[in-house]
């Protein structure tokens, strides 16, 4: 039989293996490598997009569309080129007119009296060259004194060419066949030399103002035809190249051009907008 001293020392080395036994187990247990986890699986490689067909790239550049600005064939401000007072307006707003008509009548009591005058101041600086003359040719008058007389005929016949110029501006006419497109003044009213009267737009082949990119220098060429849808009126119109500016704009990389409608449209005004249509262009 164990005594109680033996069977204490038998409990305490019990105990040391066990706890060494479970030590042991733990740094097993730390020092194992965890599983190696699965290899995600790789995305699926992405389709490849399809590339256009022929027939759509071709689509895609064989017209390409660029805004124009319809413009007049011509433009014109008629200014009062004589002070005075506007006796009467011959045009209303939009009334066309033919090259030579009177648009505009001034008042021209001044003028005429002024002419009245000059003529007398002629016809007497006249009559003393004249009577110069005849004293010089009785030795009473000498050559300067005949000279004077001449230049003053000279000086009275320019009085009188300048007083008949300023009587025909009292008549402001037509520079050529069109349309008023603005009226800045109406009748009775006075007006300075210079001031604004009538804004007026010619008849004839409508232009149209557009940029096209500067690539397309190397295709453009002077009297190539293209189409024009127009917003307002909704249809499409013929048009022609007439001409290409000398300068590429560094900037938007655009070259201006300016093109005409191949004929007369009554229903084209100036300042409608559309789209031009160049086929084969890239």
């Amino acid at each position: 039989m164990l005594t109680d001293l033996s069977f204490r020392r038998v409990l305490r080395a019990s105990g040391v293996a066990a706890l060494l036994s479970g030590t042991a187990v733990l740094t097993a247990f730390a020092q194992t490598p965890p599983a190696a986890k699965a290899p995600a699986a790789a995305p699926a490689a992405a389709a490849p997009a399809k590339a256009a067909t022929p027939a759509v790239a071709a689509a895609a550049t064989s017209e390409s569309s660029i805004r124009v600005l319809v413009l007049p064939a011509g433009e014109t401000v008629l200014a009062s080129p004589v002070p005075g007072r506007i006796a009467k307006l011959h045009v209303g707003l939009g009334v066309p007119f033919r090259q030579g008509d009177v648009l505009v009548s001034m008042d021209c009591d001044e003028p005429q009296a002024r002419l009245a005058m000059a003529k007398a101041d002629q016809a007497s600086a006249t009559d003393q060259y004249e009577a110069k003359l005849r004293m010089q040719g009785l030795d009473q008058a000498s050559d300067v004194e005949v000279a004077l007389a001449a230049s003053a005929v000279a000086k009275a016949k320019a009085q009188v060419e300048l007083y008949k110029y300023q009587i025909s501006q009292c008549s402001i006419r037509a520079p050529w066949d069109g349309r008023t497109a603005k009226l800045h003044v109406r009748s009775f009213m006075t007006v300075t030399a210079g001031q604004p009267l009538l804004d007026l737009v010619r008849s004839g082949l409508l232009l149209m103002k557009l940029n096209v990119p500067s690539s397309w220098i190397s295709t453009l060429k002077m009297g190539q035809t293209f189409d024009v849808a127009i917003d307002e009126t909704g249809k499409t119109y013929p048009a022609m190249v007439h001409r290409i500016n000398g300068r590429v704009d560094p900037v938007s990389q655009t070259i201006e051009l300016e093109a005409t409608m191949t004929k007369s449209y009554p229903d084209l005004l100036p300042g409608m907008s559309g789209v031009a249509k160049f086929t084969g262009m890239r």
